[in-house]
């Protein structure tokens, strides 16, 4: 059992393998509830997941936590992460829960929470959650009688959310006239994403609808957006549209099938709100992996990239304290803080098809704005963690590397906040040194870390 619960974007891990079993997930809903119960008054939490199988039995036991805990809990049903950020803060909720593992496959799941303002827990109350679902002689604090909530299902979460995406749309543009082809990896916006954009207009042409709760993100989704690609050279549409499993994250392919990153999508949506005039301080937010390519298009259109650690939450939080209205990251999340709070990729797909309309141009036209530098990314297995900063050789081939590279060069090295691996990043002009230079660097990190 890990020390800690929560990675960058919740508690997620192999489904009936410890952390992620039921027995911990109604210890969370018990230290979650009471963390966030005050007083006597009855309590609200919303509840959603995506479409996995495990899904049903992460419900029911978080609900059971969360209701000992005194709150009554309001379960959605399969609906996007976005979405009950929303619906949080829509239904004046104390706390929201997302039973998901995002991009990974049906055989993972996880939880993560939003506060009552729709923003995702900090550290400090993600560990507070932690230490008290992880101690065996925790005393948990159980109401009265009396004050136990109550579980309660609504039947028009996904309508709502709709609607609440819809107005993020200019009032008098439509989307008539567009094909778009919409990959919803199996996930948690099989129903919503489609509709959303057929009742503005659009011909859509589903991919990845068809939920079984072993399917989803497999080979579609954001991860696969090839798949989108072919459809859309094969149907002759006009855009395609790649969601992962709990839809928090959008790829898009232009009408020749060529596939654009969170970087290249960022970069086409701050020129046009530095065109509006709705970018303050022209400042973009994304993290430390987007493409050296988006920082050096911020500076030369008179704008500034501003860096933050993996994971949208940090992201947001950069966000927030600095006042910056849009932020990122290269896997696709996409944070427009005029309308949301965290990564939505339906938001996102509609912010771009506004500039499309706007435009009256093909996508093709617009967005291919960064010629991106190569970039390797290389996952590696670990057996240990240490502080990197701490391993000589690493420090040394990384320090050698950086000063080759020069300004025109990056190298990164992180743990993943999920899983046991070091991931080694290295960025450049030319293609074969990089590749090079990030086995150097992974087969060093293997030897240290073994």
């Amino acid at each position: 059992m890990p020390k800690r619960l929560f990675g960058t974007d919740g508690m997620r891990g192999e489904v009936n393998a410890a952390p992620m079993t039921v027995d911990m997930a109604l210890r969370l809903g018990l230290a979650a509830g009471i963390r966030f119960r005050k007083g006597t008054r009855h309590h609200r939490v919303v509840i959603g997941k995506d479409t996995r199988l495990s899904g049903y039995m992460f419900e029911s036991a978080l609900a059971a936590g969360l209701s000992a805990a005194g709150m009554h809990v309001i379960m959605t049903g399969p609906l996007p992460t976005p979405a009950i950020s929303f619906l949080t803060r829509n239904m004046r909720a104390d706390l929201g829960v997302v039973i998901s593992a995002s991009h990974n496959p049906y055989t993972d799941n996880g939880i993560k929470f939003f506060d009552a303002d729709g923003f995702k827990l900090p550290d400090n109350i993600e560990n507070e959650i932690s230490d008290m679902a992880l101690n065996p002689d925790q005393v948990w604090r159980y109401p009265a009688p009396d004050r136990v909530g109550r579980a309660t299902k609504i039947e028009d979460a996904g309508g709502r959310y709709i609607v609440y995406t819809k107005n993020c749309f200019p009032p008098q543009m439509t989307l008539e006239g567009l094909r778009i082809v919409v990959d919803c990896a199996h996930g948690a916006s099989y129903k919503i994403a489609p509709l959303a954009l057929e009742e503005l207009g659009a011909e859509v042409f589903r991919i990845g609808c068809e939920p079984n709760g072993l399917n989803i993100n497999d080979h579609c989704g954001s991860l696969y957006p090839e798949v989108v690609a072919n459809k859309v050279q094969e149907l002759r549409a006009d855009i395609g549209i790649a969601l992962d499993g709990d839809a928090d994250r959008l790829i898009v392919v232009d009408e020749h099938g060529t596939i654009l990153d969170g970087d290249q999508l960022m970069a086409l949506c701050a020129q046009a709100m530095m065109a509006r005039g709705e970018l303050p301080g022209n400042t973009l937010v994304a993290t430390v992996m987007s493409n050296l390519a988006l920082e050096i298009f911020m500076r030369e259109h008179g704008g500034q990239l501003m860096r933050t650690p993996v994971g949208d939450r940090y992201v947001v939080e950069a966000m927030r304290r600095e006042g910056a209205m849009l932020g990122g990251e290269q896997s696709g999340h996409m944070i427009f803080r005029q309308y949301s709070t965290t990564g939505d990729g339906l938001l996102a797909a509609l912010q771009i098809l506004r500039i499309v309309r706007e435009k009256e141009k093909p996508l093709s036209q617009l967005a291919g704005l960064l010629t991106l530098f190569p970039q390797k990314l290389i996952n590696v297995r670990i057996e240990k963690r240490r502080p990197l900063e701490t391993c000589q050789e690493l420090m040394e081939v990384k320090s050698k590397i950086e000063k080759e590279l020069g300004d025109r060069g990056r190298v990164l090295l992180r743990y993943s906040g999920t899983e046991p691996l070091c991931r080694v990043m290295v960025e450049g002009e030319d293609a074969d040194n990089v590749n090079q230079y990030a086995e150097d660097l992974a087969e060093v990190v293997a030897n240290e870390l073994h």
